[in-house]
């Protein structure tokens, strides 16, 4: 993706100061759409008076709005809460910080971004499988191509997670692990963010077939992982909140 010129305003119009930001989404992924909106996630960080006083300042902001014809999506977690989901196993904060499409950066976020090998663990490989199972219930329902690249994508993110312990969002990066169909479910979802599945492509028992298959090998490199069972970097991140926390 060819970041658009005028995200980089985004950062210094949000209230609080931003560690980092990155494009998320289908960008990431792999498979915009010529209406897709722009997904940029982050870390903000609270001031100590917000966080240690009665007046609690928001752990997470999120707006959504238009610039230049585009939909914006902006959330923003504030330091603490994103370092405790990346303790919790949490693969989409994996995916942000360590996303290729960034925004804005600083040295909290290089700091994050160096540490993010020790928040890795076999059990990420639940939350792929999780996610998986919502969206294929979500393209059973609405027979969107959508749901359904997003089921084969979580899928073979978490399947070379646990073979690789490196984390890779995008589709187009990991067709070894999918069908050979894949790059033209991509083609097809190029043209509309909420199209329907090409007639003729593949009958649905065809996908479940794959899904399935993809579903159990995720689940043997889940098993056979060399990552840990827990994260190793809780006190460095710790110490990170706090230097973030107190502006050093």
């Amino acid at each position: 993706m060819e970041l658009l010129g005028w995200l980089a305003e985004i950062p210094g119009e949000q209230p609080y100061p931003l560690q980092f930001a990155t494009v998320s989404g289908a960008h990431l992924y792999g498979f915009p759409s010529v209406d897709s909106d722009v997904d940029l996630r982050g870390v903000h960080v609270l001031p100590l008076a917000e966080v240690a006083g009665l007046r609690q300042g928001p752990e997470t902001l999120s707006r959504m709005w238009t610039r230049h014809g585009v939909e914006v999506d902006l959330v923003t977690h504030d330091v603490a809460k994103f370092c405790r989901l990346l303790l919790g196993r949490n693969g989409y904060v994996l995916e942000q910080l360590l996303s290729p499409l960034v925004v804005a950066s600083s040295p909290a976020h290089e700091e994050l971004v160096a540490l993010a090998p020790g928040c890795l663990t076999r059990h990420h490989a639940h939350h792929y499988l999780g996610f998986a199972r919502t969206q294929w219930r979500l393209f059973q329902k609405s027979g969107q191509l959508k749901p359904l690249l997003y089921t084969f994508r979580v899928l073979a993110t978490g399947t070379h997670l646990m073979q690789t312990g490196k984390v890779q969002a995008d589709l187009t990066q990991l067709y070894a692990y999918g069908p050979a169909y894949l790059p033209e479910l991509i083609a097809a979802k190029q043209t509309a963010e909420h199209g329907r599945v090409p007639d003729g492509l593949s009958p649905i028992e065809g996908f479940e077939a794959d899904v399935e298959r993809m579903r159990r090998t995720l689940e043997e490199a889940r098993d056979s992982s060399a990552l840990p069972e827990r994260a190793t970097v809780e006190a460095e991140l710790h110490d990170l909140v706090l230097r973030a926390r107190s502006g050093g």
